[in-house]
């Protein structure tokens, strides 16, 4: 008996979905690149209900012929490869000639198209893989697709899609990615009849500020290399931008958005000794190649790349950002202007200029020192921590702590004697599990402690990061901090609770709204508790961070005073202790 059998052509279909169109986000993306590939000068992407209504890209390029408009649902129908060789000189954006057949087999389709010097156009409707109606139809040259209730005929599809502002956030990365190596190209983004972003042709460095602000220019260098396996031009981020999270990081090869983590390395390895660890610069790169020097046939979202010249390209895109930023850096710091308070004009005639003269102490003996008023080399050059920030807690009898208590470091760990034993303290997340517990007891009790700031912290953030961020202003009150949104993307800090630094405000919350995008914050069922766990992971100290002896004892009491002081609020241990019989053992 006969066992295997021909998928039809709708399953297939449905099946190579899967792998193409995965979210909103990459029916965006396909849309995108199918336009650019077009030859588009000027394309508006419509969005409704964060791509689960309508996503609508209308561009003005060549447009299609009858046949073309019918054949581009085709799985494999390309125009862009002919032979197996064109795989190795592809300079497109698509290729395979599955993105619009996948689109079309999870979702209803209209397209209409025109191409420059026809009068009519054509318009097909497409649903499940199955055209419902191919008609003529008087339309704009160019084309327009629209792709209505995604995912309809696949409900279970439709039920793993996050809520609207992640998957609303997901859609502006791709617009964006799409948007900066476009640079020449005019883009359009409306959400709900909202005007998101109104981009215009220009150069690179003025698409950065029409989408990251007008001042993010101020925040880079330019990076540029022209060798004959490489081109490299575009910018680098100052080292004291640097964040904590991998937010404006964007490498294209070609014109194509790439993830490269060996590319990424050579980026931020320039950066060793100029950032804090932990930290990452913003960087926005073009690299350009022989296209039969790369493979991009690796990956269907054709995110991922691959080299025959990987570790030169390695190299010099090291070396040039390396080369960026020690030119900018040395001329910021060196002053070509000669002081105006010298004179430097010519003596008079005859003048006999003074002898210079020598003024010493008769009294100085250099063999006699004053009381040192230095401190200790394992604090000179500490970076200490704001001693409020520990408040001196209520004595507890069953904290066991020496009278006695001797304070040392072993690498990153406080070492501490105990009445009965030693412990080994990881600092970072002893600070960590104080920080949460004390944000926890703010939000349950209802006083925040939140400190009216003198001068309000204005902070900015793109439109999907604003949604999100309105979301949760109720729960940041909660811990303390008042946010308040000014429209258009702006929003105002007046309160933050006291061991708060208002310098990091901008930072902590970019942090936090990336947390919730990453689902960090799903770690809890409630989501203030989520909360408290990002906000306490940000604000403790660092793990390289010398202490004073008076921060070290003051955290290992706050830290026995916890309700579960042996774990960090991410499930981690936060000290070994090691009892005299503990030690007994080892010595056997």
């Amino acid at each position: 008996m006969d066992i295997i059998n021909i998928l039809p052509d709708s399953v297939a279909n449905q099946i190579a979905a899967g792998e193409v169109v995965d979210r909103p986000a990459s029916a965006v993306k396909e849309l995108l690149e199918n336009a650019l590939d077009a030859g588009a000068t000027s394309i508006q992407l419509i969005v409704k209900d964060a791509g689960r209504t309508l996503i609508q890209v209308i561009d003005n390029g060549c447009g299609m012929s009858e046949n073309d408009a019918i054949l581009c649902f085709e799985r494999h129908a390309t125009s862009k490869i002919h032979k197996a060789n064109d795989l190795f000189a592809i300079r497109t954006m698509g290729f395979r000639g599955e993105a619009l057949a996948s689109i079309a087999a999870v979702a209803q389709v209209e397209l209409k198209t025109r191409l420059h010097d026809d009068e009519l156009g054509t318009q097909i409707i497409i649903e499940g893989s199955e055209i419902k109606e191919k008609t003529q139809c008087s339309c704009c040259s160019g084309t327009s697709i629209s792709v209505k209730n995604l995912f309809y005929n696949i409900p279970a599809r439709r039920n793993f899609l996050k809520k609207d502002s992640i998957e609303l956030s997901h859609i502006e990365e791709i617009f964006k990615r799409v948007a900066l190596s476009n640079f020449n190209v005019a883009f359009t983004f409306h959400h709900n009849g909202r005007l998101l972003y109104d981009l215009k042709a220009s150069n690179f460095a003025q698409r950065i500020a029409g989408i990251f602000g007008a001042n993010y220019n101020q925040r880079l260098y330019k990076i540029e290399e022209d060798t004959e396996p490489v081109k490299i031009f575009g910018y680098v981020g100052k080292a004291e931008y640097a964040k904590r999270i991998r937010g404006e990081q964007y490498l294209f090869v070609n014109g194509r958005y790439i993830k490269h983590l060996g590319l990424s390395a050579a980026v931020e390895k320039a950066y060793n000794e100029l950032i804090p660890e932990h930290t990452y610069p913003a960087y926005f790169v073009l690299i350009n190649v022989d296209p039969s020097r790369l493979d991009v046939n690796i990956h269907p979202t054709k995110t991922e790349v691959r080299f025959i010249d990987e570790q030169v390209i390695f190299a010099i895109l090291r070396a040039a950002t390396k080369k960026a930023l020690g030119q900018y850096v040395l001329a910021t710091e060196l002053d070509f202007n000669p002081s105006t308070e010298i004179d430097f004009s010519p003596a008079p005639k005859n003048h006999i200029p003074e002898a210079p003269k020598i003024t010493y102490n008769p009294s100085y003996n250099p063999f006699h020192s004053a009381p040192s008023t230095s401190t200790s080399a394992s604090t000179a050059h500490s970076r200490s921590i704001e001693i409020e920030s520990f408040p001196e807690p209520e004595p507890i009898e069953s904290v066991p702590v020496n009278s006695h208590q001797e304070l040392n470091y072993l690498g990153h760990y406080i070492i501490t004697t105990l009445k009965s034993g030693i412990a080994i303290i990881d600092q970072q997340r002893a600070h960590e599990r104080i920080l949460y517990e004390r944000l926890l007891s703010r939000r349950e009790s209802g006083i925040t402690t939140a400190q009216q700031l003198l001068f309000p912290i204005n902070c900015r953030f793109n439109s999907s990061d604003s949604e999100l961020l309105t979301e949760l202003i109720p729960d940041l009150k909660q811990v303390g901090i008042i946010v308040s949104s000014l429209g258009q993307n702006n929003f105002v800090v007046t309160a933050a609770p006291s061991d708060f630094k208002e310098s990091e405000m901008q930072q902590i919350l970019e942090q936090t709204i990336n947390d919730y995008k990453n689902n960090m914050l799903q770690k809890f069922s409630d989501r203030d508790k989520s909360i408290c766990l990002s906000l306490a992971r940000q604000m403790a100290v660092d793990a390289d961070t010398i202490l004073k002896p008076e921060e070290m004892q003051s955290l290992i009491a706050d830290l026995f005073s916890c309700q579960a002081p042996n774990i960090s609020p991410s499930g981690k241990r936060t000290m070994i202790i090691l009892s005299e019989q503990d030690l007994a053992e080892r010595f056997k």
